[in-house]
């Protein structure tokens, strides 16, 4: 039996939803038998081929993260958001309350520990900051919904379990946390 091929991505996040679905330990040992991945952040595979399954963790906040969520997207049959960030635009979306100008700003001119004598905010050589930050189903459809800040792993697992058995899975209460 063939496996499942699935790739994974992050965009505007903490990478926490990833590090959640590494703590299925050995449960994640055992889905490898059944699951191939394709691509994702933790091999630094950039490139994405057809899948099964895309899983995306973060928002989209800048030009880059949505070119990288429509390829993801093209190429994936279901594609699973995975956390708050990927559902709802989580925390990167607490920016949407400052003028992109201002959020710019702050990062490149204003923190404790930057250095910019000159207070030049590149534009050239970073991608292009949206107005606001969006969770992906404002760009692309989404399949699976795995809520959570980071999704426990155990409904990461039932997400899993349910899409390995042909399913598209709908998490039982107990399985959300909102953390």
């Amino acid at each position: 039996m063939a496996k499942v091929r699935v790739a994974t991505t992050w965009l505007e996040c903490c990478s926490g939803c990833h590090m959640s679905m590494l703590d299925l330990d050995e449960k994640l040992v055992e889905l490898a038998s059944k699951i191939e991945f394709d691509a994702s952040p933790i091999t630094d595979i950039k490139e994405f081929h057809p899948v099964d399954v895309g899983i995306v963790e973060g928002a989209v906040g800048n030009e880059e993260q949505l070119e990288v969520l429509k390829k993801i997207r093209e190429n994936s049959k279901i594609l699973v958001a995975l956390g708050d960030c990927a559902c709802f635009g989580g925390i990167p979306a607490m920016r949407n309350f400052f003028k992109k100008e201002e959020v710019l700003k702050r990062v490149y001119v204003e923190t404790e520990s930057t250095v910019n004598p000159e207070k030049v905010i590149p534009h050239e050589d970073v991608p292009k900051l949206f107005p606001s930050v969006k969770a992906i189903d404002q760009f692309v459809k989404v399949d699976v919904y795995v809520p959570g800040c980071p999704p426990d792993p155990k409904a990461i697992e039932y997400a899993l379990r349910e899409l390995l058995e042909g399913k598209i899975p709908v998490l039982p209460p107990e399985l959300l946390s909102y953390e």
